[in-house]
């Protein structure tokens, strides 16, 4: 989704007054959304007077009469960005989230059509003439920091819409780019709502405990009740880790890589083809080599060698968690010839983590009921940042479930001031977004008189849901999702860019997950984890000792979980090479082996992987990011280092900055020199 953000008041008349509009638009800024009376009706009355609102500025933009300057040009354009984006956040996010089928309908239809009105902008001859005008005055060529920096940033992108080619070429490319929004939100839809599941005797849940089993759905099936494990991933994950029926994990992986695969495959090889259209309509030889432009890498060679190198390292690693892996299934199944195949490797890996490192997963969530997690989250991130969070009684928000935040200033001259606010949608439920992430709901940008508007982001996840008698315990790795994806919440919040265009996490795609991959560091910290973790039943700590095997047994697998990695990123770089007409099956087919595992045959994972819209050729960026974050982590580590000075530096050069100075910049100036690859290195078990 382009735009995710506010709530916009009343459709404007005729002739209303760009002023007028602008402290309208500013009485928004302050508090957060009414979600609860949100009908279907409103979101259509809603969506249409933020697009009525759109018009009159677009009509004011290329209307001016005399003198062209920033405030008349420039300035309302990133406020049409950030009505659309309040359009976006209070109305089109309900397509994700809403559990009533016709506000979910309705909501996807004006996502579907506030993305295409946003694109259309980016195509305004008026407009578009208008910021040329305005370009070649004394008055631009002045401009200094971000004011400079979104004038360079709004030709850069007309540019990359054809406006130095021809009209038709131009045409063409508003037309494609229009159907790939519309395949964009089918396909990502195709994936979160789609069924399937194993329907399985107890007997056949072996080796899962009871606290999961107890939290699955019962059904009836020729008269016997049947325990139905989903694709879900509170479903999925724990039981390819501790299932004993290695023919049942075969068939829920098999599930999971036919997720969609009916409708999303046909969707995905056409948006692969429109893409190239694109490209090389704007005289690009690649979508990728178009897309990497405005990267950190820059160029399709640059990551293609990143991923190369990264593979030769951590093949040798992935070969020993094979050979380590393969004899525990020997030994576990007394065949000597035993293989691992690709959906026993996450059941080896607990079961040497239990048996050589006394560390079972379950047994450590149950260290980690969700509300001690939560808490110790946030006494994290509010002594790192210096915040306060305070819960706000009355959410409003779309699902019962749901829990809203304020954030507060609490450093400083500034402390008690209001920041921004977050929601948390933790539970699975029909039909909602089936991942973990983090939506911006209304940006932080300046307001006219110099007031701030307060950021509206919500993590949207999908941990189990607590039930009367069983409380949601997370697994570890679920932790790192939470910490990760709030660090996302921090960065679109705590930012205070001037313009929406630089708002949040509004930078380089490829630099976006480092200030969260970061954060990650916190759920290994033997101290952080004594402060908060509570066992369930004694609400006793999480002892330093199973930390210390934790820690110890970290990178058991990670080759072959970074392999898979590598994987992905160069699938998603292969659909995005040159050419248009891909068999995306034939290539997920022919890069599989840099898994370590044979393909399965007749699967199609590329039509569940969500990342190829909106991370189409970018995949990498997880990866070349996480090398970024690990180095950062290195300022905290430091003995000798001040945690409230280098929190204070990381909110300060990261955070609050948004987009406004290029990633590697902010990274530079962070560390105080040139990051390397070393931290990342050691941290997944390699050496530098």
């Amino acid at each position: 989704m382009s735009y995710w953000l506010a709530n916009p008041p009343a459709a404007p008349t005729t002739g209303e007054s760009l002023t007028r509009l602008r402290r309208a638009n500013a009485g928004t800024g302050t508090a957060p959304f009414d979600y609860s009376s949100v009908s279907a009706a409103a979101i259509r009355t809603g969506c249409e007077a933020s697009i009525a609102r759109c018009d009159e500025l677009l009509a004011e933009i290329a209307g001016v009469e005399g003198e062209r300057t920033f405030e008349n040009t420039l300035l309302p354009l990133d406020e049409i960005h950030d009505v659309l984006g309040i359009a976006g956040g209070h109305y089109g996010f309900l397509s994700q989230v809403s559990p009533q089928d016709d506000v979910r309908e309705t909501a996807f239809e004006y996502e579907q059509r506030l993305d295409q009105y946003a694109s259309a902008i980016g195509f305004h001859e008026g407009v578009y003439e208008a910021v040329s005008a305005f370009a070649a005055t004394a008055a631009a060529r002045a401009l200094k920091g971000e004011q400079a920096r979104l004038l360079q940033f709004t030709l850069r992108d007309y540019r990359r819409n054809g406006f130095e080619r021809s009209a038709e070429d131009r045409a063409r490319v508003q037309e494609l780019k229009q159907r790939l929004i519309a395949l964009g939100i089918e396909f990502r839809r195709n994936i979160d709502e789609y069924e399937d599941a194993l329907l399985l005797t107890r007997e056949q849940l072996a080796g899962l405990p009871d606290s999961y089993i107890d939290g699955l759905q019962r059904e009836e099936t020729d008269g016997e009740a049947r325990y139905r494990v989903s694709l879900d991933y509170p479903e999925f994950h724990p039981f390819m880790e501790a299932a004993e029926d290695g023919e049942l994990r075969r068939q829920l992986f098999v599930k999971s890589y036919n997720k969609a695969a009916e409708t999303n495959v046909a969707l995905l090889e056409e948006a692969i083809a429109v893409r190239d259209e694109i490209a090389t309509t704007l005289g690009y030889d690649s979508w990728a080599a178009y897309t990497l432009e405005v990267k950190m890498a820059l160029e399709p060679g640059a990551v293609l060698d990143f991923l190369a190198g990264l593979e030769r390292q951590v093949r040798v690693k992935a070969e020993a968690d094979t050979a380590q892996l393969t004899a525990s299934k020997v030994e576990h199944t007394g065949d000597p010839e035993a293989r691992l195949e690709i959906w026993d490797w996450r059941y080896y890996q607990q079961r040497v983590l239990r048996e050589q490192y006394e560390v079972d997963a379950f047994a450590v969530a149950e260290y980690f009921p969700l509300e001690p997690t939560l808490r110790g989250l946030f006494d994290v991130y509010q002594r790192l940042v210096g915040v306060r969070f305070t819960p706000i009684a009355e959410a409003r928000a779309w699902h019962p479930d749901v829990r809203l935040f304020s954030i507060e200033d609490a450093s400083g001259a500034e402390d008690g001031r209001l920041i921004g606010y977050f929601y948390m949608d933790l539970h699975p439920r029909p039909d909602k977004f089936g991942h973990a992430a983090a939506f911006t709901l209304r940006p932080g940008h300046e307001l006219p008189g110099g007031e701030y508007q307060a950021p509206m982001s919500a993590i949207v996840a999908n941990f189990t849901k607590p039930t009367p008698d069983t409380p949601s315990l997370l697994r570890h790795s679920e932790v790192q999702t939470l910490f990760h994806e709030f660090g996302h919440i921090l960065h679109q919040v705590m930012t205070r860019a001037r313009f929406v265009r630089f708002s949040g996490t509004s930078v380089e795609r490829d630099f976006v997950e480092a200030p969260s991959q970061m954060l990650e560091h916190w759920t290994w910290d033997p101290k952080v984890l004594a402060g908060f973790t509570s066992h369930v039943e004694s609400g006793e700590p999480l002892p330093a000792a199973l930390v210390e095997r934790m820690v110890a047994a970290k990178n058991v697998g990670s080759g072959l979980h970074y392999l898979r990695q590598l994987y992905f990123a160069r699938l998603d770089m292969a659909y995005h090479r040159e050419g248009r007409e891909k068999d995306t099956d034939a290539l997920a087919e022919e890069l599989h082996p840099i898994n370590g595992f044979p393909f399965t045959p007749d699967t199609h994972f590329q039509a569940g992987f969500g990342h190829l819209f909106g991370y189409d050729a970018g995949y990498y960026g997880y990866l070349w990011s996480q090398v970024f974050g690990d180095d950062m982590y290195t300022r905290f580590e430091d003995e000798d280092a001040d945690e409230a000075v280098v929190g204070a530096d990381y909110r300060r050069m990261i955070l609050e900055r948004g987009g406004v100075v290029d990633g590697g910049d902010m990274l530079r100036e962070f560390l105080g020199r040139d990051p390397t690859p070393a931290a990342f290195l050691r941290d997944i078990g390699l050496e530098a």
